[in-house]
């Protein structure tokens, strides 16, 4: 009872996002940056992710953070984040600068909840070089979860990060943040993975996955998720509970792209050509589907709506969308 309570609310508060047939996102969840010291995991994937970066932004799309972009459990001051992944954050800057930047909070950067903490760390930065201030993200907004809804049909498509309701992650997140903050922290630096975290344990995973899909049942909405580390895509028959898996996989990363009405699971892996060449693959693990086939109600000619007031649509420039789908170089 208590987590569908969680839900609801997170779901009643939902900042709001219209998108359409036009539109192109893209769904990154928990890349998890680090210091670039050992225990940062992210470290071994950063080229993937730079060149993901680059082709989301040349084709046009919106860059959606879904929770735990920044290792904020582990690392105390964000300076150091950001002076290990200048790169990644220069690279976000330009979606920032173009309108077309989303960031979420998870478990892990839960402290991107406060607004004096965004405004002291996010919003500009300290060159050390030539001792002056730098615009980062002036005047970000960092969210708990989004509402998309479409112009044209209605749909919604619910976007958080999916701790909420996992009782030591979200209510029990001071004694989580303890934990791993003063023992984690150093026994991950030595190689020991933090076994509580659903990422690593099977059963918490599953459990977390089935109160998301009871919830998605019961509300007939489209859920898009990060948290477990697992990439997900629903099949026939199964309720529509995506995840963007992660950045931090030992073997590239995940993401879900929405593109002009259609949803596709993707991954980034570093392959090899018969010359002994490396090169950065984009490969489509499951869709592109399109959105509409993941909404009972729509499907059957009607539409079911949760009542949601007091809400003001964020505006986005409409994109033009070819006919054909987006390849990798």
């Amino acid at each position: 009872m208590w987590k569908r309570s969680r839900l609801d609310k997170v779901f009643e508060n939902a900042f709001p996002v219209p998108f359409d047939d036009s539109s192109k996102f893209v769904f990154f969840g928990d890349v998890h940056r680090g210091d670039d010291s050992l225990s940062d995991e992210f470290g071994r994937n950063r080229h993937i992710y730079y060149h993901a970066l680059d082709y989301y932004y040349d084709n046009g799309c919106t860059y959606v953070e879904v929770g735990d972009g920044d290792e904020l459990l582990e690392q105390p001051r964000y300076k150091h984040i950001y002076t290990a992944h200048v790169t990644t954050f220069e690279m976000l800057k330009r979606y920032y600068n173009d309108n077309r930047l989303i960031m979420l909070y998870g478990n892990h950067n839960r402290q991107l909840r406060h607004e004096k903490y965004v405004e002291n760390n996010l919003y500009r930065t300290y060159d050390e070089f030539s001792d002056t201030y730098d615009d980062l993200f002036p005047g970000i907004k960092v969210h708990e979860s989004l509402i998309m809804k479409h112009r044209d049909t209605g749909q919604e498509i619910f976007v958080l990060h999916g701790h909420q309701g996992d009782l030591f992650n979200d209510q029990l997140w001071h004694i989580s943040f303890a934990v791993i903050r003063y023992f984690w922290r150093f026994m991950h630096i030595l190689g020991v993975k933090y076994a509580a975290s659903p990422s690593r344990n099977l059963h918490r995973r599953h459990k977390v996955e089935k109160y998301l899909n009871r919830w998605n049942q019961k509300h007939d909405i489209m859920l898009i998720c990060g948290h477990t580390h697992r990439p997900r895509f629903p099949r026939d028959g199964e309720p529509a509970y995506f995840n963007t898996g992660c950045c931090i996989h030992p073997r590239g990363i995940y993401c879900l792209e929405l593109i002009c009405g259609n949803i596709s699971l993707v991954s980034w892996r570093m392959h090899s050509r018969k010359d002994g060449t490396l090169f950065v693959k984009r490969t489509i693990l499951q869709g592109p589907e399109p959105i509409t086939k993941f909404q009972n109600s729509l499907a059957k000619g009607g539409y079911k709506t949760m009542k949601i007031t007091g809400r003001r649509l964020r505006k986005y420039k409409k994109e033009d969308c070819p006919n054909e789908r987006i390849e990798s170089n």
